[in-house]
């Protein structure tokens, strides 16, 4: 059996890819990758995804510059997520310009909740996309 056959995709033929970072193992972002963005991803060491809103295959960085340079890609116990160990390129991972997509914390005090932001914006989105 080829290694990418034994890949649970959905129904839709994705399958979700966490990006971690390799040095300091924070979680990075959450994509989705379909056959072809794991297959290419594979091949060049570098992330590709399936942009669900683009439709189409997205390169990380091919408009922001900060790529995912991957190291190693691991498969989990059920077969449906991947996880990817990567070297983000400009130290940004997210749209926002921060380092992490999880930048949001829930914050609890007298019986209220609320998100709280918790990372710097490292970066000026509309210096990153044109």
């Amino acid at each position: 059996m080829n290694w990418i056959d034994e890949v649970v995709f959905d129904a839709d033929g994705l399958v979700p890819a966490i990006a971690q970072d390799g040095q300091s193992g924070r979680i990075l972002m959450v994509a989705w990758m379909n056959r072809e963005a794991l297959q290419e991803t594979v091949d060049t060491h570098r992330a590709v995804y399936w942009s669900r809103s683009r439709k189409r295959l997205w390169r990380k960085g091919e408009e922001s510059g900060n790529t995912q340079q991957v190291s190693a890609v691991r498969l989990d116990c059920d077969g449906d997520v991947i996880l990817l160990t990567v070297e983000q390129a400009g130290g940004v991972a997210c749209h926002t310009g921060r380092e992490s997509c999880f930048f949001r914390e829930l914050a609890q005090a007298d019986g209220l909740a609320e998100w709280k932001v918790t990372d710097a914006v490292l970066k000026d989105p509309e210096t990153m996309y044109k």
